[in-house]
C-alpha cells in the first residue's frame, strides 16, 4: 500500500504518543496487517517511518512476503527516497553529501546528534542534497537520504548550519516565518523495483500549507528584486 501521511500524525505509538496513530488507522481499515512485520504488535505492516511532523509518501506491507521483500530493498538501499526541505540560510555548495554518524544524545536521549562524542549508539548516515531555489534567507533543497536513521535529514542539515525551517527540535525557528506552523520537510517521492525489472515511482504533492509558504517567499523575492 502507498499512502500520503499527513503532518501531525505519528506512525505508531511510542514515548509521549497518546493520540490516534497511522497504525491505528491501518488496523481499522486493513485488519489483515495485524500479523505482518517484525513487531506486528507495535508496528504492523510498517516497513519504514516518517517523523510525526513530516508529511509525504510512505509504503505499508499488507502481507508478510511483501514485507520481507520491501524490508530487504530498504536494507540494500535500493529504494530511492526524495524529500523537499526548506532550510534557513544557504548551503556553501549548490549540492553536496553529508556523511557523519548519527546517534542518541547522552544527555537528551529523545534527540539525535552527529559525530561520536556524547552520543550513544552512533551509526553511519549519508544524506545527499541539492539546492533547487534560493529565496532571501531560505533555500529550498531536494534531499536524498541514503540511510534511514531517526531524524536523519533534520540532524544532518542542522549539522551544516542549515536547519529545516520550522523545526523546533533542531534549531529551525531561529528565523520565524509568517504562515509556517510546521517543519518544512515533505517526503515527495519513492522509487523502487518490485518485482525485479518493474520500476515504480510514487509522488506526493507538496501540501497546501507548504506550497503557500513558498509562494509567499517567491513574492517577497520578486518585490526585492524590483526594488533594487
Amino acid at each position: 500500500m502507498v499512502l500520503n501521511k499527513p503532518v501531525g500524525m505519528a506512525v505508531h505509538r511510542g514515548a509521549g504518543v497518546n493520540e490516534k496513530t497511522l497504525v491505528d488507522w491501518l488496523v481499522e481499515k486493513y485488519p489483515e496487517i495485524k500479523s505482518v512485520g517484525d513487531d506486528p504488535s507495535q508496528r504492523p505492516g510498517i516497513v519504514h517511518r516518517l517523523d510525526k511532523d513530516t508529511s509525504g509518501v510512505m509504503l505499508v506491507a499488507r502481507n508478510q512476503p511483501t514485507f520481507e521483500k520491501l524490508k530487504q530493498l530498504f536494507k540494500e538501499r535500493k529504494v530511492e527516497k526524495t524529500y523537499l526541505a526548506l532550510v534557513i540560510g544557504m548551503p556553501k555548495k549548490r549540492s553536496g553529501v553529508i556523511a557523519t554518524p548519527i546517534g542518541r544524545l547522552v544527555r537528551q536521549p529523545l534527540k539525535r546528534g552527529t559525530g561520536r562524542s556524547a552520543l550513544r549508539g552512533a551509526r553511519a548516515a549519508v544524506t545527499e542534497y541539492r539546492v533547487l531555489e534560493r529565496m532571501g534567507n531560505y533555500s529550498l533543497l531536494e534531499v536524498r537520504p541514503k540511510t534511514g536513521r531517526t531524524h536523519q535529514i533534520r540532524v544532518h542539515l542542522a549539522s551544516i548550519g542549515q536547519p529545516v525551517a520550522g523545526d523546533r527540535v533542531y534549531g529551525g525557528v531561529k528565523s520565524e516565518m509568517a504562515g509556517l506552523e510546521r517543519q518544512f520537510l515533505h517526503a515527495s517521492s519513492l522509487q523502487f523495483s518490485y518485482p525485479e525489472g518493474r520500476r515504480w515511482r510514487f509522488d506526493a504533492a507538496l501540501p497546501e500549507n507548504l506550497d503557500r509558504v513558498l509562494k509567499q517567499l517567491r513574492r517577497l523575492r520578486k518585490r526585492k528584486n524590483h526594488a533594487t
